[in-house]
């Protein structure tokens, strides 16, 4: 079995200059420098990493070593973080006692750590499971995948396994089923009028928006495992005019892709007929990210990862999160997909956001094994 006890110093100093770098998903110039810091690592074990280029978001890499030609397993980890500009800065990474903290710590710029020493140590093994990776490092997972969801879809083709390495459950679990999530806006049009003056003669568009709001809010279904949110309202122009305008971002989680249709139906129907006369209602918006399922070959690889822990002494637990990854997109392909791979933590996207450091290289020896036998299993009898 791989031990990698003796990395782990190592690994946390490159764990501190990632996590003492901000990268916010809105933050091109921080996700970019992650990147060059984690492709100078990997070239310097002998991966080529190929640059996609974006304008406004942080470039996207994909990484593989020059002799695999047609690798079956693909990683896929995100670069971004949720914290704003300058948060490194007033609460950098630390360690106190059997726990690193700081914004991303597990987040997942654990999980960048684990990926590229999980590398690191099929090469030095030499075991040829690295020639059987390709690995996906995107800049946009925490606002939804928009601009790499094409490319983790281009490299997934031909792909037999997908390891996602968004955190594992404070409890060590993996996640094998996750809910999707879809996002839509509201628009409505009022009409303003003087609030003192001659407020009879204005629709308010705040009003409007209110009673929607009410109304989607009672499609939550939590026996069926439906939730409907609506996070973001803004509208009106001052305290003293009837909103002419206001708008509402809605966000939708389904457990299966059957219930979008009737979820949408029922938005429409309810935006359909304005309770204030003479507002007008637009709504816009789509499923972003569908249900992760299990499958049969997710399954089987579900029971090797479990393997595998059980024989390190871990028992690996399967968790079902309402939270929404990239593990969406790999298993609507049909790849039998895994995610929760990452270092053990919690309270991510809060200011207490932490890592268990025991755990960062259990991990990262689960990973690298995980490929290793993956490897194995592909040249004789491929999971079905």
């Amino acid at each position: 079995m791989i031990d990698l006890k003796e990395k782990m110093e190592e690994m946390l100093r490159l764990l501190k200059k990632l996590v003492n770098l901000d990268s916010g998903s809105y933050y091109k110039q921080g996700i970019d420098e992650i990147g060059a810091v984690l492709s100078k690592e990997y070239e310097s074990i002998g991966f080529n990493v190929h640059v996609h280029p974006q304008d406004e978001r942080g470039n996207n890499l994909v990484i593989r070593h020059p002799e695999a030609l047609d690798p079956k397993v693909m990683i896929v980890a995100h670069m971004d973080t949720v914290f704003p500009i300058g948060t490194a800065e007033k609460r950098p990474f630390m360690i106190e006692g059997n726990y690193a903290y700081g914004p991303g710590v597990v987040d997942m710029k654990a999980s960048l750590v684990s990926v590229l020493f999980a590398m690191k140590t099929l090469v030095e093994l030499q075991f040829d499971a690295y020639k059987n990776v390709e690995i996906v490092l995107n800049s946009d997972e925490e606002i939804g995948s928009r601009h790499s969801r094409s490319l983790i879809e281009l490299v997934g083709k031909e792909k037999e396994y997908a390891l996602i390495m968004e955190a594992a459950g404070k409890d060590g679990s993996i996640v094998t089923q996750r809910k999707g999530g879809a996002r839509y806006k509201i628009k409505v049009e009022g009409v303003p009028a003087h609030s003192g003056s001659e407020h009879e003669k204005g629709r308010s568009a705040i009003e409007e928006i209110a009673y929607k709001t009410i109304k989607l809010h009672k499609m939550t279904d939590y026996k069926e495992g439906i939730t409907v949110n609506v996070g973001l309202l803004k509208g009106g122009t001052s305290a003293n005019t009837i909103a002419p305008i206001a708008e509402a971002e809605v966000d939708v989680r389904i457990t299966n892709l059957e219930q979008i249709k009737e979820v949408e139906r029922k938005m429409k129907e309810i935006c359909s007929v304005p309770t204030i006369k003479g507002t007008k209602i637009k709504i816009a918006g789509q499923l972003n990210r569908p249900p992760m399922m299990k499958s049969k070959k997710s399954i089987e690889l579900i029971r090797l990862v479990q393997e595998i822990g059980k024989e390190m002494g871990l028992e690996i637990k399967e968790a079902f999160r309402g939270g929404c990854s990239d593990g969406s997109f790999t298993s609507s392909m049909g790849i039998a997909t895994v995610d929760g791979l990452g270092p053990v933590g919690g309270n991510g996207h809060r200011d207490d956001e932490y890592l268990d450091i025991s755990s960062l290289t259990e991990r990262t020896e689960l990973l690298a094994e995980t490929i290793r036998r993956l490897t194995h299993v592909h040249q004789t009898t491929q999971i079905k």
